[in-house]
Order: C-alpha cells, then structure tokens, then sequence
C-alpha cells in the first residue's frame, strides 16, 4: 500500500465519520409535534386551549453559555374571558420547556 492510497482512504473516512454524526445528531431530535403536544398537556391543567402552533424546524439557540437546538411555539387561551398568548422554547433533544413567556 502506498501512503497515496492510505490518505486518501483516510480522508473519505473522516469525511463519511462526520456526515454520519451529523445524521445521528439530526435522528436524535424529538419530533416537533411531539414536543407541542407535551407543552399543550401542561397548558391544558390549567385550562382550554384555543390555538397552537411550532415551528417545524430545529434552531440553533445559545443563552449564557449553553448553546442547543430548539422548537419554538406558542400556546392561546382564554382566563377570565381574557385571551392569554404564549410564547415557548423547547430543548430539540429532550422535550424540555427552557422558557415560557407571555406576549404583551
């Protein structure tokens, strides 16, 4: 085997390893309907929905010094005869409601 040979399997292994992680990192993700469907169950304790929506895609997300992928949603209802909108950020991977804040 000459060293020609060797860098160029070399290269297209490394080249195949990293398109391969970035495959399974995209195949971890949580689907986006499922994470609305999770937030919508915590809303509903507390009353009706009257809407819903979530982006499909997957964003890039950094606060402080933590940086992820996240969906992000919102949530309406009524209280009190008042309609109350919401805005969510949801971790990709997990499911997870990293933030929560109503829309004035």
């Amino acid at each position: 085997m000459n060293w020609k040979s060797f860098v160029f399997g070399l290269g297209i292994g490394a080249a195949g390893g990293y398109l391969l992680k970035e495959k399974l990192d995209d195949s971890r993700l949580i689907s986006a309907e499922k994470v609305l469907k999770d937030v919508k169950l915590s809303f509903k304790k507390e009353g009706s929905i009257d809407g819903s929506w979530i982006g499909m895609k997957p964003e890039d997300y950094h606060k402080h010094s933590v940086s992820t992928k996240v969906y992000k949603g919102g949530i309406s209802r009524r209280k009190d005869g008042e309609l109350e909108q919401y805005e969510f950020v949801a971790d990709a991977y997990t499911g997870t409601v990293v933030d929560v804040y109503p829309l004035v």
